[in-house]
């Protein structure tokens, strides 16, 4: 756990900064699924009370990030193929949805800004990490959400991909899945640009769908695709 940096004394509440490192730390992988989370070496690595760490953990569990088994603590939770894919059912649903209504909705500027978080990935020279594509669609999918007029779209949409993190499949990016997302949510980005509502939310389903069907394809590989 020598990975997860100490908690800086800042004017968020310590709770929540502890909530948002420790979260950090499951999305990034310095945590691993099925992990036991050490009460002693968590509190060493952030510095802070183990009180304050235990009231920061019912927020992880509430996310479905961290599990509970009585006799042993917490543990980073584990997620398989059945809860993925109906994560990625979800997905579809909202994400469309997102993008329908950014199309709908979105300023000249949000749009111009939701080009240029696409645009600054270019171009790819080598496979990207999954981090280097979890970047990519945090910096993306921010704008997306907050132009779309529906906060609570991004509120669950990045619940489920934190979650998503989870599968243990999920620890290393096909080779050629950065560009793959660069070029859809480039295709996203078009239909916006034109203000066609349908085939935004078209463009959208079809970029979830396509993560999901990589995570189909290598389930039985301990080698994953990126999101």
């Amino acid at each position: 756990m020598n990975n997860i940096q100490p908690i800086e004394r800042e004017s968020m509440p310590l709770r929540r900064q502890v909530t948002a490192r420790l979260r950090q730390a499951i999305v990034n992988g310095d945590l691993k699924p099925g992990q036991k989370l050490v009460e002693r070496e968590l509190c060493a690595s952030l510095d802070v009370s183990r009180p304050l760490l235990r009231e920061a953990l019912p927020q992880l569990q509430a996310e479905g990030l961290i599990t509970w088994v009585a006799h042993r603590g917490p543990s980073v939770a584990l997620v398989d193929t059945n809860e993925v894919r109906e994560i990625f059912q979800v997905r579809i649903a909202l994400e469309s949805l997102a993008a329908r209504e950014f199309a709908r909705n979105a300023s000249d500027e949000q749009i111009a800004e939701l080009r240029r978080q696409v645009s600054s990935q270019q171009p790819v020279n080598a496979p990207g990490s999954l981090r280097d594509v979890l970047a990519l669609k945090v910096g993306f999918y921010s704008v997306l959400f907050e132009g779309c007029g529906n906060r609570m779209i991004g509120q669950i949409v990045n619940q489920l991909i934190n979650r998503i993190v989870l599968f243990e499949e999920l620890s290393l990016p096909a080779p050629a899945r950065l560009q793959e997302v660069i070029e859809e949510l480039g295709a996203i980005v078009s239909a916006i640009e034109a203000r066609d509502v349908q085939l935004a939310g078209k463009m959208c389903e079809i970029h979830v769908r396509n993560a999901d069907l990589q995570i189909r394809s290598r389930r039985f590989e301990k080698a994953a695709v990126a999101l």
